[in-house]
């Protein structure tokens, strides 16, 4: 992949909202030819518009529960574009409900859509990776990943499993040119609290305060991109909710305590 991105393949997931459009638009700017994935066309269509080179550019619609459809996606774009430089893994849902009152059918969704989902693409995508050389998977996953707070018990483990994944999958195929960047948002502005799914399955349907306030999706994009460009292997993108992560680290028992009372929505 050429720092410059002119040129590149890159196939984003997730991309009809929030980060997923932002990166698009970032990425278009560059020069890079993209595939747009995600459920819903209509949405995809409108990103797309809104994009430099928008002709270019490629809709594929696609459900990351759908995991026997990822070949014939795979196929789809190695017709179009006959190589592809990155995969921007960013589809997911998020989760705001206790672990004694959620439904394990909703455990088991954000399960599907956040890791088997990320899982079987990234599957279905390494052998095409492999024969031309190399390429990169970029997965956006949370700040979450590694620290857990109440009311996401199961997105912070679709997260913590996605780390878990592709740091595997870094060190099985440096010799193959594959390479890895994990991506760690913590508070962004996008609609992601609005959708998250509550104990019973239902969308929550309001912003968390954390969220109102919180860092624009187009410069999680431009700080992601220029991770990307460095060949970071990871990058948190956060406020000063960062700080966590060396509490945690340095500190554990405090950080314990102080999660239990503090405000995460």
């Amino acid at each position: 992949m050429s720092k410059s991105l002119a040129g590149n393949v890159v196939w984003i997931t997730g991309a009809s909202s929030g980060i997923g459009e932002a990166v698009a638009k970032s990425f278009a700017r560059r020069g890079a030819l993209l595939v747009l994935s995600a459920r819903r066309e209509a949405e995809l269509e409108r990103v797309r518009d809104g994009l430099v080179n928008a002709t270019e550019h490629l809709i594929l619609p696609l459900d990351l529960v759908d995991s026997e459809a990822m070949p014939a996606a795979v196929q789809a774009v190695r017709e179009r574009f006959g190589r592809l430089d990155l995969m921007i893994h960013n589809g997911g849902i998020s989760q705001r409900s206790l672990v004694a009152d959620t439904a394990l059918a909703v455990d088991r969704r954000i399960m599907e859509v956040n890791f088997f989902g990320t899982v079987a693409l990234t599957k279905a995508v390494l052998p095409w990776m492999r024969e031309q050389g190399g390429g990169r998977f970029v997965v956006i996953t949370s700040l979450v990943g590694e620290l857990p707070t109440p009311l996401r018990s199961v997105y912070s483990a679709s997260k913590h499993a996605l780390h878990g994944f592709f740091e595997s999958l870094r060190a099985e195929e440096f010799d193959s040119g594959i390479r890895v960047t994990l991506v760690m948002p913590g508070f962004v502005r996008t609609q992601v609290s609005v959708n998250a799914l509550t104990a019973d399955g239902s969308a929550q349907g309001t912003m968390d305060d954390a969220q109102q306030s919180a860092m624009p999706a187009e410069e999680c994009a431009e700080r992601l991109l220029k991770a990307v460009q460095r060949g970071r292997d990871q990058v948190i993108i956060a406020g000063r909710e960062k700080a966590g992560i060396y509490l945690k680290r340095w500190s554990p028992a405090l950080y314990r305590r102080l999660i239990r009372n503090m405000k995460v929505t």
